[in-house]
This record gives C-alpha cells, structure tokens and sequence, in this order.
C-alpha cells in the first residue's frame, strides 16, 4: 500500500510517519502531485495558522490537488480545518470540501483547548472498534460546528465536530499520532479503509 502524507511545511509529519511505522507500513513525505495523486491512501496534516498554511498549499499548487483526490483522504487538525469553507483564523478561505466554517473557541474556555477529550457520537468505519467516550488529543483555538458531515463529537464549552467525513474525504481535529492506542486504532482503521 502507498501511504502518502503531504509535505508544505504546515505539519507535525515525523509522528504521523513514526506511528504508520508502527502500524507495519510505510508513508513517504511528499508534495509532488504525480506522488500524490499515485498514493493508495493520503495523510494531510497540518500543525501552525491557517493563511499561511494556505499560502503554502496555493504556491505548489496543492490547493486545487486535494479536493480532486479520489482516494481516501486523512485530514489531521489545521489539515481537517482547511478542508472546510473558510477558518476565522487569518480570515481564511478553505479548500471547500466540507461544507462548514471554522471559528474561534468564545473567550468563557481557557483558548487553546490543550490536552485529553472524550469523543461521542462515532458514526464512521474511522471508528470501529473504538468505544464511545474514548479519550483523543486535541491541540487547538479553533473549531468546526457539528454539521451533517460532522462523524465525532467533543465538547469544549460547546459540542464541536471532531471528526468530519464526506465521500472519500476524512478529518480529525484530534491528533491520532498523539492519541495513544484509540489512535493508532484510527490511523489502522483508515488504512484499511
């Protein structure tokens, strides 16, 4: 299997790739198209602020590569956040593959949300075998609303979306990478997808 994760500068890419290894595979790093598009499955990670972050995805021209991926794709924390239609943070147009926007955590919860949540309301293949009230590691001042698309839950003041899905398309808020073993359930569970 050709796992690929992208490669623009906007990620925490060695633990993903550390935690594939661990999984009995191996992912190369890449922001070359042809790679890409190639790949049996893509991880799109993304740690940092989102216009820049998009900055870089439009000067290789990987803006308008993702949306037009047709295998399964993975998108990992600002990665799920910039699959959406636009973030607040840096006032920032998004890829447009879900169909929501991302907005700041209100000023009543201590901003970033560091640490250990529970997710609920699991409704994907991303989630088999993992239980209700399992505990992810979320790094983040931002979130995506529960929508139609929304596959997980957390709550953080409010209930916000930590997992997305459309069509071949996945997000995670939460990093799997950093998520112990539900994690690595995860990051297997997509690779198998």
């Amino acid at each position: 299997m050709k796992i690929v994760i992208i490669n623009y500068g906007a990620g925490n890419i060695q633990s993903i790739k550390f935690a594939i290894q661990r999984l009995g595979y191996e992912a190369i790093l890449s922001d070359d198209p042809k790679e890409i598009q190639s790949a049996d499955k893509v991880i799109f990670p993304g740690v940092g602020e989102a216009s820049s972050a998009m900055q870089k995805l439009k000067a290789s021209g990987l803006d308008s590569l993702i949306p037009d991926l047709k295998q399964p794709v993975l998108g990992i924390c600002l990665g799920m956040q910039l699959m959406c239609n636009y973030t607040e943070e840096g006032d920032t147009e998004g890829l447009g593959i879900f169909d929501t926007d991302v907005v700041r955590f209100h000023k009543d919860v201590k901003v970033p949300q560091i640490g250990w949540n529970q997710i609920t309301s699991l409704k994907s293949p991303l989630f088999q075998g993992i239980s209700e009230d399992e505990y992810i590691y979320l790094v983040h001042s931002y979130y995506a609303p529960v929508t139609d698309e929304t596959i997980a839950q957390s709550s953080y003041g409010i209930s916000y979306s930590t997992a997305l899905q459309k069509d071949n398309f996945y997000g995670t808020q939460f990093h799997p990478e950093k998520s112990s073993t539900a994690g690595e359930k995860i990051l297997s569970n997509f690779l198998s997808i």
